[in-house]
């Protein structure tokens, strides 16, 4: 938000200095980002006048002009303008000084003819794309004065943040408020002097709110003979210092209100609204208005228009009709404040793709109170620029009046919560101040009623937020919190995540965080089964359904990364996947049943591109090896893959991810080739997805010590001939599960199919380790234990021994 200085001060007496207003205003929450000053780039400009003008001796083009700049002596320049005469005020740049084009003026000759300084136009001063000729200044303007001052551009403009809760100070009266109370001097509103004719403004146009939940109240004023042009000088200058553009006389009046008082306007061309009704609906199927900025709009349902007899005329709080567009030929006019909801507005204007001043300020909450003061102070400053007379009355629909909120604040709270002692007698002040009315007192209390302005507070918290900045936070001591002298240990969820993430970032992933919405394109490519949560009010078609897995934000981002030439992707992420439920919605059952995932996505080179490593590509084992170091971190044991077919993943490499006893933690594979050409990716993508509930079900965070072995092992090979699909988890599970308590651990160390093995046979060899924990085991113990693995993984599993040794 641009603030004017010199605007502020109108409204409140300003310290001299302009860095400590902007040290108050951000002090009180009101942070100042930046300020601009336009007059420097306008240092060493000056009113000269013009005292002769004569040809140039030596170019047709040129004058030699000797200008006077209030001292003894003329000033010779050479000019190329034509649109001067000999006692015209113009701006003179004087030796030394640098335009805001970056030309440095110096002493020259200009075809044989000395030039001490340079005319300027508009364009050389920055100041408009006018480059015609030169800038000519007010016939009153002071010789030797700066032009910035001369044009009233002796000004500071401040850039302040204004948060989203504080819409109340999107204006310079909301402003000069707070400055006010951090300086302690009165605040000075504008005082509107408004002088009304008779017939009524109600028998010249009639009102009706259709929709008083969505416009709870809208206002009007009637301003018959108006004569529209050029604002002033001083309105335009104030408007363009904080960003606005200048049009015309009435419009500037509406913006001009707008940034002071901080509540939108509109005027319409009475005369070109049909029946002199104004209708407050919603629009109607298959309607259609042209906005100000010259498109043609579909409307909504849904959309808030102000309508008239026949037609929409504008979008309700978010930007008005071509048809009934203020112009030269407009003579009666329809001034408007109203008061709309303010999600309304969001909606309306988000689905248009538009953003106004006036929607900006009608959804984050305006005053419903500064309704009438906004219409009155338009109307009379129109009534002073552009003439015409205003009719009696404001025509004012408010059928359902909204009450102030009350609050109670508790003076020993204050010190409570904040940690530091506030006088009740400087609470009171603060709040007084700030707007805020005592309704009742009671014991160490007092209830209060909140302007209407400030949307943001609705609870004793809110109040002593108030009281807080402006007593000032620098005033608040810094001491140790008093209470609990230890920390709350880590939660097991939090721990968990905390390892689970660790172990991610081990394996070279990188998290993403996405959105909840996806388009259920998607969701059906990768398999999965419909209905989908829809949005009410989607953010685009591409984002109207809420994820039931969160492979799609993560395919998006795989997606946009090979758009960009990346070779190596590995990404993962933690999230809510969201599914039907049918009990949602009813008692305090959650409409959707939301499911806690970490899911990943690899694809691409394994080490990156390199003279020292080839040009490896991941494969499913990456993925799997991203699973196994997760459960690793979390101390799960005995987890397996089972080979399954699970609708996003290829059915020749896919697995079930599932614990020693049984439950299921998520899955692992390769991208489906159907899914892959639906959302136009490569095909070796891999991914993987862990349910967190029953991962964090599963982990063991508590480490649990093992004595070294006292005794050596004796290692053992087997070498057995299985079908090919048989897995090797479960030829290892039998292998442990018979060879107890001997049998310490077997790891598979090759794999082998072809000749001379039969087809659909593979040869899989385990190294297998024996240990006891009490004595030195005999060959006897090894071979009695190791024959009956040999016996049963031939008969459970249909193996063959293909060759044993030790």
């Amino acid at each position: 938000m641009k603030i004017s200085l010199k605007w502020l001060g109108d409204y409140v007496g300003l310290p001299s200095s302009v860095e400590e207003v902007a040290a108050k205003l951000t002090a009180a929450g009101l942070e100042v980002e930046g300020m601009e000053r336009p007059a420097e780039a306008l240092r060493g400009v000056v009113v000269a006048q013009v005292r002769e003008a004569v040809a140039h001796p030596n170019a047709e083009r040129l004058q030699v002009t000797r200008v006077d700049v209030g001292e003894y002596a003329l000033v010779q320049v050479v000019c190329g303008a034509k649109n001067f005469k000999v006692g015209d005020k113009v701006p003179l740049a004087t030796l030394g000084t640098t335009l805001p084009n970056g030309v440095r003026i110096e002493r020259a000759a200009l075809r044989g003819v000395e030039s001490s300084g340079m005319l300027c136009s508009a364009k050389e001063l920055g100041l408009s794309e006018d480059a015609s000729g030169l800038l000519i200044l007010p016939r009153d303007a002071r010789l030797g004065l700066p032009v910035a001052e001369a044009l009233g551009l002796d000004d500071v403009v401040l850039e302040v943040n204004v948060t989203p809760n504080r819409p109340d100070a999107l204006n310079h009266l909301g402003v000069a408020r707070e400055l006010a109370v951090v300086l302690g001097v009165p605040l000075r509103p504008p005082q509107v002097k408004l002088v009304e004719s008779k017939p009524p403004a109600r028998e010249r146009v009639s009102i009706r709110v259709e929709d008083a939940a969505r416009c709870p109240r809208y206002a009007a004023r009637v301003i018959e003979g108006v004569k529209v042009g050029p604002s002033p000088a001083w309105m335009a200058e104030r408007l363009k210092a904080c960003g606005v553009r200048s049009i015309n006389n009435v419009v500037d009046v509406t913006n001009y209100v707008l940034l002071e008082l901080g509540h939108p306007l509109h005027a319409f061309d009475l005369d070109k609204v049909g029946g002199r009704q104004v209708v407050v609906r919603t629009a109607r199927a298959g309607e259609k208005v042209t906005t100000l900025d010259g498109k043609e709009r579909a409307l909504d349902a849904e959309d808030l228009v102000i309508a008239d007899r026949e037609r929409a005329q504008a979008l309700a709080g978010v930007m008005g009709g071509g048809d009934s567009e203020v112009s030269d030929a407009t003579r009666t006019l329809l001034l408007e404040s109203a008061y709309f909801q303010p999600a309304s507005i969001r909606r309306t204007a988000r689905r248009h793709g538009l953003h106004t001043e006036a929607s900006h300020r009608f959804e984050r909450g305006a005053d419903v109170d500064v309704v009438p003061l906004a219409l009155d102070r338009a109307a009379a400053l129109i009534a002073e620029l552009a003439g015409g007379t205003v009719r009696e009355g404001r025509v004012d629909v408010y059928p359902s009046p909204i009450a102030p909120r009350e609050v109670t604040l508790r003076f020993a709270h204050v010190a409570k919560l904040l940690g530091a002692q506030v006088p009740e007698a400087e609470c009171r002040r603060i709040l007084t101040a700030l707007g805020f009315t005592p309704v009742r007192e009671g014991a160490g209390e007092a209830t209060w009623r909140v302007p209407t302005a400030r949307v943001d507070v609705e609870r004793e918290e809110d109040l002593i937020e108030e009281i807080a900045r402006i007593h000032g936070y620098d005033r608040i001591p810094a001491v140790l919190p008093r209470g609990v002298g230890f920390l709350a240990p880590e939660s097991r969820e939090a721990e968990s995540e905390r390892r689970m993430r660790e172990a991610l970032a081990g394996e070279g992933l990188d998290e993403v965080v996405n959105y909840s919405f996806v388009a259920p394109r998607t969701l059906t490519a990768l398999g999965e089964q419909g209905p989908f949560i829809a949005l009410m009010n989607p953010l685009s078609a591409e984002q109207s359904v809420m994820r039931t897995t969160l492979f799609g934000g993560l395919l998006e981002n795989l997606s946009r990364s090979i758009r960009h030439q990346v070779d190596s992707v590995r990404l993962y992420e933690v999230g809510r996947s969201y599914h039907q439920d049918a009990r949602g919605g009813q008692g305090q059952h959650p409409p959707a049943s939301e499911r806690r995932t970490v899911a990943g996505v690899l694809w691409g080179l394994r080490a990156g591109r390199g003279w020292t490593s080839k040009d490896a590509r991941m494969d499913f084992y990456d993925a799997k090896s991203a699973v196994e170091a997760t459960l690793a971190a979390l101390h799960v044991e005995g987890a397996r893959f089972e080979v399954a077919e699970l609708p996003a993943y290829h059915p020749r490499a896919s697995a079930r991810v599932v614990s020693a006893g049984g439950r299921e933690l998520g899955s692992v594979g390769q991208l489906h080739p159907r899914a892959a050409r639906s959302l136009d990716l490569p095909g070796d993508v891999f991914l993987f997805a862990l349910d967190l509930a029953a991962l964090y079900a599963e982990a063991e965070l508590v480490p649990r010590a093992q004595p070294l072995p006292r005794f050596p092992a004796v290692l053992r090979d087997l070498a057995v001939v299985v079908p090919s699909e048989l897995p090797n988890a479960e030829v290892r599970s039998v292998i442990l599960e018979v060879g107890r308590p001997l049998a310490e651990d077997a790891q598979v160390f090759d794999v082998y199919t072809g000749q001379p093995l039969p087809e659909g046979q593979k040869n899989l060899a385990y190294a297998i380790r024996y240990r006891a924990p009490d004595r030195t085991l005999t060959d006897v113990e090894v071979n009695q234990a190791h024959q009956r693995i040999v016996d049963e993984v031939k008969r459970r599993l249909g193996g063959s021994l293909r060759g044993a040794n030790s």
